[in-house]
């Protein structure tokens, strides 16, 4: 049995954060209904990554609005909301990521829907939290990436900001709306009181960065200086980076800098024996051993480096990677069915309970899919 079987989340959030959140708990066992307002649905249904469509609709929403059912309700229409307010008073939990002021509007902010449902769970995501100057600011992934100062770890210096590829923002968030509300329902067993969880977007991107804010904050002032070449993280000394060899890339962690140069057989490098010197000269050296990796190929080097202890990995794109026995043996890839048969796969929960994999057949719902069969469940006419 899945640990929260029999937990029934009621969803009305849309796009990446809070849907990611409501994902991962429904990989976890919880019912989770999601309410889409008519017509159009969770906007994230026609926002597409790229040209791919699965069954009609985004593939962002087919991966991340999986094993999921949809029920559609416009908030703004008074039978409507008080079908959503029959929901809610059933459920274990709430979520949703409006803007600040858009859910008092339609009525289902905490303290109208405690009034439903006193021990309810209410979960919300904001891109700013509810005050300062920033609070009415769109919650864009990119946007909050952009002011938080993560633009400016990736990246070599001189290159200007850096965005991650990934709606990192997002799903970070999401992930830490998750533990809030699992904290929150082990707290409900416990005295039987309900709880309000609030993340925001920006405040999960600071926490993410939480080693080198503490690092910048003790570190005399200094600013957050990128080495020019080979970067992969602002303030590591040398070797940290990604470099390039004679056939691809290969990306080394911490090390010795005398010792890998004994290992490669790089005599330039012998002579930088104080540790110091690896974080105040690091663009020299990288550049130094940059010029040495492109000399033989990533097999090469790695047939040296590892047997060394030397923590080390080839970088590799998705073709490469998803012909590895190291990611076959992961089963990380499912297959899901939605509702009229369409098949698709996707990634599966990367949790573990008791060694179990956590997966689940069921694909995205189609719009209102079961609207219809929830009404009749739990008799909201």
């Amino acid at each position: 049995m899945k640990p929260l079987k029999d937990i029934l989340i009621i969803d009305l959030s849309q796009f990446l954060s809070a849907p990611s959140a409501t994902l991962r708990l429904a990989d976890l066992g919880a019912r989770v209904i999601k309410v889409e307002r008519p017509k159009t649905g969770d906007i994230c249904r026609q926002l597409y990554v790229s040209n791919v469509i699965l069954n009609e609709e985004s593939s962002v929403f087919r991966a991340i609005n999986r094993n999921k059912e949809s029920f559609e309700a416009d908030l703004k229409i008074d039978t409507d909301k008080q079908r959503v307010l029959k929901l809610v008073e059933r459920a274990d939990v709430m979520v949703h990521n409006f803007r600040p002021g858009v859910i008092e509007r339609l009525g289902f902010d905490y303290e109208s829907v405690r009034k439903v449902n006193p021990e309810i769970v209410y979960g919300d995501i904001s891109g700013y939290g509810t005050e300062g100057p920033w609070k009415s600011k769109p919650g864009q992934d990119l946007l909050v990436q952009s002011l938080s100062g993560l633009a400016w770890l990736s990246g070599n210096a001189g290159s200007g900001p850096v965005p991650m590829g990934l709606a990192i923002v997002d799903i970070l968030s999401g992930s830490h709306l998750a533990q809030g509300i699992l904290a929150a329902l082990v707290k409900k067993t416990k005295t039987g009181k309900g709880t309000k969880v609030s993340v925001s977007m920006l405040e999960s991107i600071l926490d993410f960065q939480f080693e080198t804010i503490t690092t910048f904050y003790h570190d005399g002032g200094q600013p957050t200086e990128r080495t020019a070449s080979n970067n992969a993280h602002a303030y590591l000394g040398a070797p940290y980076g990604v470099y390039k060899t004679g056939n691809g890339y290969l990306a080394l962690a911490m090390g010795e800098i005398p010792f890998l140069g004994e290992l490669l057989g790089c005599n330039a490098l012998m002579g930088y024996t104080e540790v110091a010197s690896w974080f105040t000269q690091r663009d020299e050296i990288k550049t130094i051993l940059a010029n040495h990796l492109r000399t033989d190929t990533t097999e090469k080097w790695l047939s040296i480096l590892e047997p060394a202890d030397i923590w080390c990995a080839e970088v590799m794109d998705w073709d490469t990677l998803f012909e590895h026995d190291g990611f076959k043996a992961l089963n990380m890839i499912q297959k899901v069915i939605m509702g009229d048969g369409f098949e698709y796969e996707t990634t599966r929960c990367p949790i573990k309970i008791d060694g179990e994999l956590l997966t689940s057949a069921l694909g995205s719902p189609n719009l209102g899919e079961h609207t219809q069969s929830i009404v009749n469940e739990l008799v909201l006419e």
